[in-house]
Formats: C-alpha cells, structure tokens, sequence
C-alpha cells in the first residue's frame, strides 16, 4: 500500500489550482467580453459597427459620441428620474425592510408568523396579474405619468429583503435584546445600535440587488411614464433603440448603455467590502 509524499500532495495542489484558475480566467474572459464590446462600439464609426471581420479596437475613438448623447437624447433627464426612483426607493425601503424584519424575527407581535407567511405568499402572486388594477388605481388618483407610482408603493419595504434579513437575524441571541430591554432600552435603540451594526453586511448584500433591480426596471415605467422629461434613464435607451436602430447609431446607443452601467458599478464598488463581509459570515455561521 504506497502513501503519498508531501511533495506529491503539494504538486497535485498546485495541478488543481492552475486548472481552477485557468477555468475562472476563461470564464471572466466570457463575462466580461460583452462589456469591452458595448464601450468600444460606442467608440466606433458607423461603418466600423458593421465591419467584418469585427472590430474590435476602433482606429480613430469617436468620443464625440458622448458629447452627443447628450443633446441628441434626453439621457440627463432619464438618468435624473432613475436616479430620484431608485435611491429613493433602495434607501427608504431598505430601512423599513430592516424594521420589519427586526419586528417579525425578535418583537413578541400577535399572529407575526402567520404575518410572515402572508408577506411570502405575495411573491407567488405575478406582476402582469397586478397591472392593470393598479394603473386603474392610481390613474384614478392622478399618478399615472409622474415618478409616484413607482416610488410609493415600494418605500414600505421589499418582500425578499425583509425574509433574507429575518433569517439572518434568527442567529442573533434573543438574551442580547432582553437584557438591553431589561437596561431600559427602546426596541428603536436596540435596532439602531444593536442589530444594525450586525445586519449592515446583509443589508449592503441585498441594496445592492434592489437598487439593480430598480435601476434596470423597464415594465413598470413604460407603463406609468408617457412624458419625455419624465422618462426613467431605462426608457430612454429603449426608446433611443427604437429611433436610432433604423439609422444605423448604434455607437449612440451603446455610449447610453455604458453611462446606464456607471451608477451599478459605483454602488458595487462602495458596498463591495460589506458584501464580502456579509459572504464570510454567512459561510462561518453554515
């Protein structure tokens, strides 16, 4: 019966380290490319768009096309209106998710599981079934073309948020909260110096995702929104598509694409180290 050497386990190692690591750059390779096609289009001449074989590194940039996004598109007001719904939303919602998900998983409220299992039930319930009863809704009280319906119902909290956080603060000992409770503290002193230090990671984790959401949301306000100047950033590409795609502009469209990019990457980039945070103590508390 033979045994492995510690030189024959190391180099076995270091074999399946240079596989993964090959597998994971080949596979950012393929992430990433679409991105690296979408910012050297918007650089691109008309005719290089088209060319064959593909272009990839236009000869002369075009970076008067980012010049021109702006008088030829209303891409200042599109990115103003998602700017006002989405942080809005993200962060007035992500503040009463977290109230509520403190509430059901360590306030004593009458019947809060069965509160719970209605909250998640809402999800099984489709967005196309709930269109129409609420643009009737709300054209009845005049919203319909302003940035309300898509601001005002969300500010109350987000379903998926609310559970993610509940199950996150199911770890934390409910001694914690009775002896602030027992040293008189208020459940609104509890949560603000208390659970939030503790939940901040899984909150960045998930404002991430809901401002992503947001920002990228179509459906909605194609729906509520008619005015130009009233028109998410989302929309206005589409429409910018609509327009420009039988003109053949499409370095217009794409440098409209990238600038819709920014706000995500900025968001990932600020909250990246609470979302790394949130990762390890999920993984150590597994």
């Amino acid at each position: 019966m033979s045994r492995r050497t510690p030189m024959s386990v190391t180099s076995q190692n270091r074999l399946v380290n240079t596989v993964l690591f090959v597998v994971l750059a080949l596979g950012a390779v393929v992430m990433i490319a679409p991105l690296l096609w979408m910012i050297s289009t918007s650089l691109k001449t008309k005719g290089e768009v088209f060319a064959l074989p593909p272009v990839w590194i236009p000869e002369a940039p075009q970076w008067d096309t980012f010049t021109r996004m702006w008088t030829e598109a209303p891409i200042l007001s599109g990115f103003k209106n998602s700017v006002i719904v989405a942080g809005t939303v993200t962060i007035v919602g992500s503040v009463t998710s977290s109230l509520a998900a403190f509430a059901l998983a360590k306030m004593r409220l009458p019947f809060k599981n069965a509160i719970f299992i209605a909250l998640l039930s809402g999800l099984m319930i489709p967005y196309p079934t709930l269109m129409i009863p609420q643009f009737v809704m709300f054209s009845k009280i005049g919203w319909v073309d302003t940035l309300l319906p898509l601001i005002i119902p969300l500010l109350f909290g987000n379903i998926i948020m609310i559970f993610f956080l509940r199950q996150y603060l199911s770890s934390v000992p409910d001694s914690m909260i009775e002896a602030a409770k027992i040293d008189g503290a208020s459940y609104l002193q509890i949560f603000g110096k208390m659970v939030f230090p503790l939940i901040r990671p899984a909150i960045a984790a998930q404002f991430i995702l809901w401002f992503m959401t947001i920002w990228n949301d179509y459906l909605a306000p194609i729906l509520y929104l008619n005015t130009e100047s009233k028109q998410t950033l989302q929309v206005v590409i589409a429409n910018l598509n609509v327009e420009y795609a039988t003109q053949r502009d499409y370095p217009l469209i794409m440098a409209a694409s990238f600038v819709a990019l920014l706000p995500i990457l900025i968001v990932f980039l600020i909250f990246q180290r609470q979302i790394i945070e949130s990762v390890a103590l999920t993984g150590a508390k597994g």
